[in-house]
């Protein structure tokens, strides 16, 4: 059966899944000073980055448009897809889940949105492991219910530098960040059930990063592994390092995209794990 499938940038695959299989990736919107840029498109995430501490007014993101999302499912369909599997952020974090839905619509069962409850990698190994699964010669109904089991088993850690920028999306008051930046605390947080809870903090980001450690150590084995970082790549590779020999599949290094970068700054540090 041919099947394609389809993701937003949230997803933060890497190009060497898109070129192996048949993932479309909608790339998602950051607005600066009034413009709309397409995430990794218009702008890289370094630039974006860079540019990030001095943007004024913060930049803000959006989704791209429902008929941006019809005119992808059309294509496909048209080109031979028999079924497509479009798989998105989370719908209590995103509108990118509703404008997928409401697009997909018009397509009755041949397109099926689905919620990943996820973010970066946490979404990604979900499409990557429907991809593989394709191309294998799975049936619809294994491959739906292959993403259903790596959403259950994913994880998705990170450590905020700052939490600034948490304060500029509305996520915490004026009083908890400055003191959280006076105390200069580092801030971990967890993306569970498309959610985003707090798992705590430490003092300095030495701290920080052995503690984010620990988090990955108390996971056990695991089949995927993506380090996640917001422009700190020799922190990500050095994170990298201490726990290869736990490590089982090719991992990824990946800078992790405006939507996520918008919210949570600079010189943050994650993982993104699927647990055996």
């Amino acid at each position: 059966m041919n099947i394609a499938f389809v993701t937003d940038s949230t997803a933060d695959l890497p190009e060497q899944f898109t070129l192996m299989y048949p993932i479309h990736v909608i790339p998602n919107l950051v607005v600066i000073n009034g413009k709309s840029l397409k995430d990794g498109i218009d702008i890289s995430r370094r630039e974006f980055y860079e540019r990030l501490p001095e943007l004024n007014p913060p930049p803000t993101t959006s989704t791209a448009s429902i008929g941006v999302y019809q005119q992808l499912y059309e294509t496909l369909l048209q080109q031979g897809a028999q079924s497509i599997i479009s798989i998105h952020a989370p719908k209590l974090l995103s509108g990118i889940y509703n404008t997928a839905n409401t697009a997909a619509q018009a397509f009755g069962d041949r397109v099926q949105v689905l919620d990943s409850e996820q973010l970066s990698l946490g979404l990604g190994f979900q499409v990557i492991a429907a991809a593989e699964a394709a191309a294998r010669g799975a049936s619809l109904d294994t491959i739906l219910k292959l993403i259903d089991d790596v959403r259950k088993r994913v994880r998705v850690f990170a450590m905020l530098d700052t939490l600034e920028y948490v304060r500029r999306s509305g996520r915490v008051s004026w009083a908890k960040a400055r003191i959280g930046n006076l105390l200069q605390l580092k801030s971990f947080i967890e993306l569970r059930d498309g959610k985003v809870f707090n798992m705590g903090q430490a003092r300095t980001r030495t701290k920080g990063i052995n503690r984010l450690r620990k988090f990955l150590q108390e996971l056990g084995p695991f089949d995927r592994l993506a380090i996640l970082h917001t422009n700190t790549e020799s922190d990500a590779h050095e994170f990298l390092e201490t726990i290869k020999p736990k490590i089982v599949k090719d991992p990824l290094i990946v800078n992790v995209n405006t939507v996520i970068g918008t919210h949570v700054g600079p010189n943050g540090l994650g993982f993104a794990v699927v647990i055996q």
